[in-house]
């Protein structure tokens, strides 16, 4: 055989030997690749959606119903004076010095005239943010209270990066043993939330889920069950 020849099935062989551990290495890769960036797209709606709850679950305390719209979610809860909290004062000249308020109950306390509560309206973003009930992480791992405009970012579904589009909200009512109980839902469909992402591993994740009967998708609260808990927790 010639030298010639040699070298070029030489060449042609180191090709496809090169070619096939490439075609392994997608292979093995590829769907290593969709579940981290599922996870991470799932970590990211979480955060957003526990935030959600808990500017839902502020709103029901305040207005003993929760909120369909964001739009009226944020402004009530951020300009107006409406959740009502016991305010609570230490009358401390008319505690004896022989007297340890802390050794008693609190209604021992406010019958001696120690302590003096009294009902006040506050904002409820304030209060949330006071208790540290409406933190975010950033991207540098501090924690700190949402400002304003991070507030009014959670409405915006976090992925994919080249879209804008609302998680979708929904509340109302159920009955429960002759009673209206509140119920709220907010959520997003899986195949909306991965849309930028390869097509048959969407396909096949939510085969997956469709065969452990979960829902295709991300969300906090239930529109059919009393239920504020979150299908990612």
């Amino acid at each position: 055989m010639k030298k010639s020849t040699k070298s070029l099935i030489a060449i042609v062989l180191g090709l496809a030997i090169v070619g096939l551990v490439l075609w392994l290495y997608m292979s093995i890769m590829t769907p290593v690749k969709f579940e981290n960036e599922y996870t991470k797209r799932r970590d990211a709606c979480a955060e957003k959606l526990k935030a959600i709850r808990t500017l839902e679950e502020a709103y029901k305390i305040t207005y003993g119903q929760y909120c369909a719209s964001f739009d009226t979610l944020f402004d009530r809860l951020m300009h107006e004076d409406s959740m009502k909290v016991v305010s609570k004062d230490i009358n401390y000249e008319l505690i004896p010095e022989d007297v340890d308020i802390n050794e008693m109950t609190e209604m021992e306390a406010v019958k001696k005239g120690y302590i003096t509560r009294k009902e006040v309206f506050i904002n409820p973003i304030t209060k949330l943010r006071e208790d540290k009930k409406l933190m975010v992480t950033a991207s540098d791992g501090s924690v700190h209270p949402m400002t304003d405009q991070e507030i009014l970012n959670l409405r915006y579904v976090p992925y994919p990066k080249d879209r804008q589009y609302d998680f979708t909200l929904q509340a109302g009512s159920i009955d429960k043993g002759g009673y209206q109980v509140p119920v709220f839902e907010c959520k997003v469909e899986m195949t909306d939330l991965l849309a930028d992402l390869n097509h048959q591993l969407v396909v096949n994740k939510l085969s997956e889920l469709d065969q452990k009967h979960s829902y295709p998708g991300w969300k906090v609260g239930d529109m059919n069950q009393a239920l504020t808990d979150g299908n990612f927790e």
